[in-house]
C-alpha cells in the first residue's frame, strides 16, 4: 500500500471519528402517566408543592413545549407512535393489545445508521422484544412495581411472569423505579462504548396507576392538603349528550371518577388509600378523601422518579457528558388528576391529550418556553435530526428540531394536533372519539363505535371548546351560532388530517358511523337521543343481572 493511499485511509478514518465525536447523545426519559399539570415547571395548583425539582431544573436550563400532544393517549399507540413517527392507522398499533415488531421498531433501527450505541431500560409495553435496540432491559407489559422482571439482553435466567415465560431474564429487588435507575447507572458505567454517541430510552413505569410508591415516600405530603382542581365537584358545561346522556341520563356510566358518579370504577372503591376513607362521612366529604388520598400516592411516585432522574443527571454532570447530551423528559400521555372527576386518560380533553416535553441542550437550545404545536409522531423525527438523519418518508411526523434552535414557527410548522381514542367503552368507559385541536380550538367528535363495529352503541355527539376564552374546556359551544364558520373550517381540516394519517380507510368499519352523523343535523341529533335511551336500558339490564349473581352467590 503506497504512502498516499495510507494517508488517505488515515484522514477518512480521522474524519469519520471526528464526525462521530460532534453528533450529540440522546438520552429520552419517558414517565408513564406523567401529565404536565403535575410537573413545577408547567405551573398550576400543584407548583407550590415541588413535586420535580430535577425535571423543573432541566427545564429552566432548556425549552419547554406548552402544546405537545399525543394522537392516542394510552400507553402501547402513544409508545408505538413514538417509536415508528406514524399514525395508529398505519403503525397498527390503535390499542393496548397490539404489538410493535422488529421491523417496525424504526427510531433505533434508523439512529443506528448514524453511528449510534442504542439502549432501552424501563417499560416498553409494545409486546414485542425491542431486539433493534443494541442493549435493552424492559419489564414484560406493564410490569410490577415491586421486585420487577425483566427482558434483558444479558439475562442469564429464564422468569415465568405471570401469562410472559421469559427466556433471558433478569429479576431486581426494590422499587421499579429504583431498579429502572440503578440500571441505567449501570449500562454508562459498564455496557456503554465511550467512542460513540449513544441513544437511550429511560423509561420509568411510574407513576402508572395504581401509583404503588416505595414505602421511604410514606410520610411526603403527608399533612398537605392538595387543592383540587375547580371544576371537580362542578362539571359545568363540559361534554355532550356523547359523555352524559340525554338529559344527563348516562353520566353515571360513561368516564370513570373520582367521587362515585361512576359506580362501576372510582377512586372511592379502588386504590390503597381506599383502606383509610371513612364511609360514615358524605359522599361530597368521602369525594375529597378520595381525592386527597390518590393525589398523594400518585405525587409520592413522580417524587421517586425525580430523585431517580437526579442520580442520572448527577452521573452525566461528574462524567462530562450532561452538556453533550440532547435530554428530552416526557410522559407517554397525559393525565387526569381530578379535572372534570375524571380519572385515568384517553379522552382528547387537554389534561390527557397534552403531552409534557422538556429538552435541554444548551450547545443549540436557547431556554424559554415554545407554544409551537407539536405531536408525538414528531418525536422520532425530531431526536433523527439532532443525529443528523433526514427524517424517513415512511412517518408521518415532522422534526421541530429548528423550531426548538430558533424558538420561532414557520409557514410549515402544524397549525394543528389530530387525536383518535380506539377504545371504545374499555376499562374506563370512554367512547371512541377523534379530535382536532388548533391553538384556539378544539373539536371533537365522539362517534361512539367499536373498532370492528359501523353501529353506535353510545350516543354520538359533537363539542367544540374556544381554548382563549376557555381553556379549562368547561363550556361545550358547539351549539352556538356564532361558531358555525369555526366548526366548519375545522372540520375541513379534520377531514384532510384523517386522510393524511390513514385514518379515513374503509377497512376501518366505524368511519361508516363517523360519514353518518358528521353533518348532525336534527335527524341524526334524535339518532343520538334514541341511542341514549337504549344505551342506558342496556347498562341497567347488566346492573340488575349482574347483581343478582351476587345475591345468588350469597345464598
Amino acid at each position: 500500500m503506497n504512502t498516499l493511499l495510507k494517508f488517505s485511509l488515515l484522514l477518512l478514518a480521522f474524519s469519520s471519528c471526528f464526525a462521530q465525536s460532534k453528533k450529540p447523545n440522546i438520552l429520552f426519559i419517558m414517565s408513564d402517566d406523567h401529565t404536565s399539570q403535575a410537573i413545577g415547571a408547567y405551573g398550576g395548583r400543584l407548583q407550590k408543592l415541588n413535586p420535580t425539582p430535577t425535571i423543573d431544573q432541566i427545564a429552566k436550563e432548556g425549552v419547554i413545549m406548552t402544546n405537545a400532544f399525543c394522537q392516542n393517549a394510552i400507553c402501547t399507540p402513544s409508545r408505538a407512535s413514538i417509536m415508528t413517527g406514524q399514525s395508529s392507522a398505519v403503525n397498527g398499533c390503535p390499542t393496548l393489545d397490539d404489538h410493535l415488531p422488529k421491523d417496525k421498531q424504526y427510531l433505533p433501527l434508523e439512529i443506528k445508521k448514524a453511528g449510534y450505541q442504542t439502549a432501552i431500560i424501563g417499560k416498553w409495553h409494545l409486546h414485542e422484544i425491542p431486539e433493534t435496540f443494541d442493549y435493552y432491559k424492559v419489564l414484560p407489559g406493564q410490569g410490577d412495581y415491586f421486585d420487577p422482571v425483566f427482558y434483558d439482553s444479558d439475562g442469564t435466567e429464564r422468569i415465568k411472569w405471570k401469562k410472559y415465560d421469559i427466556q433471558k431474564a433478569s429479576q431486581m429487588t426494590g422499587h421499579s423505579s429504583d431498579c429502572i435507575g440503578d440500571s441505567a447507572l449501570d449500562w454508562f458505567k459498564n455496557k456503554r462504548d465511550p467512542n460513540k454517541p449513544f441513544y437511550l430510552s429511560l423509561h420509568f413505569k411510574a407513576p402508572h396507576d395504581m401509583f404503588k410508591y416505595a414505602p421511604r415516600y410514606e410520610n411526603y405530603l403527608k399533612d398537605v392538603s392538595i387543592p383540587e382542581p375547580e371544576n371537580m365537584r362542578d362539571r359545568k358545561n363540559n361534554g355532550s349528550i356523547a359523555t352524559r346522556g340525554h338529559n344527563g341520563e348516562l353520566i353515571p356510566y360513561i368516564g370513570t371518577s373520582i367521587g362515585k358518579r361512576n359506580p362501576r370504577r372510582n377512586y372511592t372503591n379502588s386504590g390503597a388509600w381506599v383502606k383509610d376513607l371513612d364511609l360514615s362521612k358524605s359522599d361530597e366529604e368521602i369525594h375529597g378523601d378520595a381525592y386527597q388520598g390518590y393525589m398523594k400516592a400518585y405525587l409520592r411516585c413522580v417524587k421517586g422518579v425525580d430523585d431517580n432522574l437526579k442520580r442520572v443527571v448527577d452521573y452525566l454532570k461528574a462524567n462530562d457528558l450532561y452538556d453533550n447530551t440532547v435530554i428530552v423528559y416526557t410522559g407517554d400521555q397525559g393525565f387526569f388528576l381530578g379535572e372534570h372527576d375524571y380519572m385515568d386518560k384517553r379522552w382528547a380533553y387537554e389534561e390527557s391529550m397534552r403531552m409534557p416535553f422538556i429538552v435541554r441542550y444548551p450547545k443549540t437550545i436557547k431556554k424559554g418556553k415554545i407554544d409551537a404545536i407539536v405531536e408525538n409522531i414528531d418525536y422520532a423525527p425530531t431526536i433523527l435530526d439532532f443525529a443528523g438523519i433526514d427524517t424517513p418518508k415512511y412517518m408521518h411526523g415532522k422534526s421541530f428540531k429548528a423550531i426548538l434552535e430558533t424558538g420561532k414557527e414557520t409557514k410549515k410548522s402544524k397549525k394543528a394536533a389530530y387525536y383518535h381514542y380506539w377504545m371504545h367503552m374499555t376499562s374506563h368507559d370512554n367512547p371512541g372519539h377523534i379530535a382536532i385541536r388548533t391553538k384556539k380550538h378544539k373539536l371533537i367528535f365522539f362517534y361512539g363505535t367499536a373498532i370492528k363495529s359501523s353501529v353506535p352503541q353510545t350516543p354520538p355527539g359533537w363539542e367544540l371548546y374556544d381554548l382563549e376564552k376557555d381553556p379549562r374546556e368547561d363550556n361545550n359551544v358547539y351549539n352556538n351560532p356564532k361558531y358555525k364558520k369555526v366548526i366548519a373550517k375545522l372540520k375541513k381540516q379534520l377531514k384532510q388530517l384523517r386522510k393524511e394519517y390513514g385514518e379515513d380507510d374503509s377497512k376501518f368499519t366505524f368511519n361508516k358511523v363517523i360519514d353518518d352523523f358528521w353533518d348532525y343535523d336534527e335527524n341524526d341529533q334524535n339518532r343520538a337521543i334514541e341511542i341514549s335511551h337504549q344505551y342506558l336500558d342496556k347498562v341497567q339490564k347488566n346492573i340488575y343481572i349482574n347483581n343478582r349473581k351476587k345475591q345468588t352467590k350469597k345464598h
